[in-house]
């Protein structure tokens, strides 16, 4: 090794260095792999594949850090991995990563590595890379095709130009009528910016790679016209004769960002250079930070490292306290915030008190089901976090207290720091019940009227999903900025398809209907949908709008038919977008629907 002549001497050190790296970089082929099945398998429909592979490949990164660890301790004892070898270990890595194309993830697997063998002392800058080393910029792909193609519409007008996008993409399915849905996207365009007066320099920037989620493909760009900057996705769908169709055009911010919400599934997309798409994905969504966007092209474990460092260096610029977050307090989680910082930090208690009948370890399960599971844009995606340092002078005495006494196996003082061995972190939401309350109390009906009607769409979509939340009071829901009623209490949800959905029986005399009691058996899976009116619907106000859009959800045929639905292998349509944008086909004309397609979710 020639870069530190001087002060790399360790034979042990290198091979260390080359043996972590040769594990991100076999982590980081069967990434590439994985999303490039998930091309195929839209090109044939194969939905099922697609799913359980993109659910696959949540767990890949974890695999290869425990095999490396092993061949690490296979190969060394603790006597051979001193301090100043540690040191060395990381100074070789920096050299081995000056021509990698993936710098940024190879320094987040050495830390995942590396804190899972050094003690929590270790984990600052002479040892794991607490501060990003390489540089990402201008890193560019090796093969004949660049991260992104630029198109000249001035040149052969823009449905020429429109056309040519999509076929260079090389699909292996037919669409069903190309020039018509170019035509439409056209149409859209023009109605959104008016004429387009195509410059000379016009350009439209394509991200090389179509992104692959459940059903559909979206293929992401931006026009740069002069001073404009234009972004927008086109996703594609299948019809229902297994032709393709260009389903719509998102040309709203706001659309767009939804598309990327950190309440939906990861994407699958072949990236050779993943700095880069976050890079021109940025460039459309500015004020999403990186962290979110690394997490929902499927590289969570980046997002999570920057998230930490963004965590970081927002500490050091703010000096407000943690406080108990608003709401009812939780039976199962302990829940703090920083107010001037948009997430909320979450910790299971030591002891979980009755009508709760659940564990630590059974909720840990609930919050790994999530992460593994389509989301459908109703779940929030949490970042877990084991050994977390929080300065003791931003916690007041008396929330650390509270925290100490009600999970203190996790909760530990250590000089100047608060440890929080085990974390989650979720973005942080107004909750419902605070939204409808302040909106009943305010006169506000618009407001009341789009939280319980969000509320209840939460529910089908999650339903659609194959979810039941199980606790479905209000407060176990949040809203987001941009107004969607999202889920965020995992501890008691289960399987629509292991659920047991009955109506209540009549009683049988007098007593039975003034019994404190049921008169009837309940299984640990059986639910009552009528009961729901009980824990919901107490408000005359709320009830109105509920019983406007939602009645159905009150009754058990509801919930059998789309329990039945799931068990006959449908797969539900949940657009990440609203119906109002989708095109219309001359196919569905009789009717009026949109395409029968695909859950584009």
């Amino acid at each position: 090794m020639q870069v530190f002549p001087k002060l790399l001497s360790s034979q042990i050190a290198f091979d260390t260095a080359r043996t972590i790296l040769d594990g991100f970089d076999k982590h980081y082929r069967l990434f590439r792999e994985s999303s490039q099945a998930a091309r195929r398998h839209f090109e044939t429909s194969n939905w099922r594949v697609a799913q359980n592979e993109a659910r696959e490949r949540i767990g890949f990164y974890d695999h290869r850090v425990e095999e490396c660890i092993r061949i690490l301790e296979d190969e060394y004892g603790a006597e051979d991995l001193t301090d100043n070898v540690w040191r060395e270990v990381k100074l070789h890595y920096i050299g081995l990563l000056t021509a990698h194309k993936q710098p940024e993830l190879a320094e987040t697997f050495f830390n995942s590595v590396c804190c899972r063998i050094l003690h929590r002392t270790y984990f600052h800058n002479d040892f794991i890379f607490v501060r990003r080393v390489i540089s990402t910029e201008y890193i560019e792909n090796e093969g004949p095709i660049p991260t992104y193609r630029v198109y000249y519409p001035a040149q052969d007008g823009l449905q020429f130009t429109l056309k040519r996008i999509l076929t260079n993409f090389q699909l292996d399915c037919p669409f069903e009528d190309l020039g018509r849905d170019v035509a439409l996207v056209e149409e859209r365009l023009v109605a959104a910016f008016g004429a387009l007066e195509l410059e000379a320099n016009h350009q439209i920037q394509v991200l090389s790679s179509p992104f692959y989620r459940n059903k559909g493909a979206y293929i992401v760009g931006k026009g740069i016209n002069g001073g404009r900057v234009l972004p927008f996705v086109v996703p594609i769908l299948h019809n229902a004769r297994g032709e393709l169709v260009l389903d719509t055009i998102l040309l709203d911010p706001g659309d767009i960002v939804v598309l990327f919400s950190f309440t939906r599934a990861y994407f699958m997309v072949d990236m050779e250079v993943p700095s880069a798409y976050v890079h021109f994905l940025r460039s459309m969504l500015p004020l999403k930070p990186a962290s979110e966007i690394y997490t929902i092209l499927g590289l969570q474990k980046q997002g999570k490292a920057a998230f930490y460092r963004d965590f970081l260096h927002h500490l050091r610029h703010s000096s407000d306290c943690f406080e108990s977050a608003p709401g009812i307090r939780g039976m199962v989680m302990v829940v703090f915030a920083l107010p001037s910082f948009p997430y909320v930090f979450k910790a299971i208690k030591d002891v979980i008190h009755p009508p709760k009948e659940t564990t630590r370890a059974l909720v840990k399960e609930k919050y790994l089901l999530v992460k593994n599971h389509d989301r459908v844009g109703r779940m929030a995606d949490t970042l877990e976090y084991s050994d977390v340092a929080f300065p003791r002078s931003r916690f007041s005495n008396e929330l650390l207290a509270d925290m100490k006494a009600i999970a203190p196996s996790i909760v530990e003082e250590d000089g100047d720091q608060v440890i929080i061995k085990h974390l989650y972190i979720e973005r942080r939401m107004v909750p419902l019940n605070i939204w409808i309350a302040d909106a009943a109390r305010n006169e506000d009906e618009a407001a009341l009227e789009h939280g319980v009607r969000e509320y209840g769409n939460a529910i089908k979509d999650l339903v659609a999903a194959n979810i039941f939340p199980g606790d479905m009071l209000y407060k176990n829901f949040g809203v987001t900025r941009h107004g969607r009623v999202v889920f965020y209490d995992y501890d008691e949800i289960e399987y629509i398809t292991d659920c047991n959905f009955r109506a209540i029986p009549a009683p049988r005399n007098e007593e039975d209907e003034m019994a404190a009691e049921p008169w009837y058996s309940v299984a640990k899976n059986d639910v009552f949908p009528e009961q729901l009116a009980t824990f919901l619907l107490g408000d005359p106000r709320v009830k109105k709008y509920f019983m406007k859009y939602h009645a159905d959800l009150l009754t058990p045929q509801y919930w059998q038919v789309r329990k039945q639905r799931i068990l006959d292998g449908q797969i539900e349509d949940v657009f990440p977008y609203s119906q109002e944008l989708r095109f219309r086909h001359a196919d569905n004309a009789e009717n009026d629907k949109p395409v029968r397609a695909a859950r584009a979710a």
